[in-house]
């Protein structure tokens, strides 16, 4: 059987590739995805996607599939990074207050030994309920936010902080498992998935 590769250290896509009863081996990408300043759209987010698996998959010569992910929060047309610091995460969550945006993840299957890929979107719509200064203070200093674009993880929240989920939950933490199943079989059919 290949060996299974994600391009990540996110300790929520490991998580998310258990549940799919998958083993695989993580070997993190060193692909800079420098999103500073770009606007959103879905070829952008599948490129990113792209260029992390092939990172790691043209760094490999054996049999094996390479799992790259990437997931955005965007607000407009504006992409909402990871925060650089608290006041940043505080200003995201202002921004996201009291509206919907979107959460997109683009996932990127490559085989190594075709280089053969297959890249997926997939959206969800979240809303947030109008937060106050102190419910946003008082999240910052968990210091949870500092490391998820859009400076909130949905997984970890207060059931006050959101309005409305349409769409994958998974997606917004980062992996729709229904989008990742589809991709590895495009690539590799004889793959057994839960």
């Amino acid at each position: 059987m290949k060996r299974i590769i994600l391009a990540s250290k996110s300790p929520r896509r490991q998580e998310l590739m258990r549940t799919l009863g998958l083993s695989y081996e993580i070997i993190p990408s060193q692909y800079d995805e420098n999103l500073e300043g770009k606007s959103f759209s879905y070829e952008l987010i599948k490129e990113v996607s792209r260029n992390k698996a092939l990172d790691v998959a043209n760094r490999l010569n054996d049999d094996a599939i390479v799992i790259g992910a990437d997931t955005v929060v965007v607000l407009g047309n504006e992409i909402l990074l990871k925060p650089k610091d608290e006041k940043d995460a505080i200003n995201e969550l202002k921004k996201l207050s009291g509206k919907s945006h979107i959460v997109v993840t683009a996932i990127t299957v490559v085989d190594v030994k075709t280089k053969e890929y297959y890249s997926e979107a997939t959206t969800s719509v979240v809303t947030l309920q109008d937060l106050t200064e102190a419910q946003i203070k008082e999240y910052v200093e968990t210091k949870k936010p500092l490391d998820k674009a859009g400076a909130y993880g949905i997984q970890e929240l207060d059931k006050s902080f959101v309005k409305s989920l349409e769409g994958s939950k998974n997606n917004v933490i980062g992996l729709s498992t229904s989008s990742l199943k589809n991709s590895l079989l495009k690539i590799d059919k004889s793959l057994s998935l839960y």
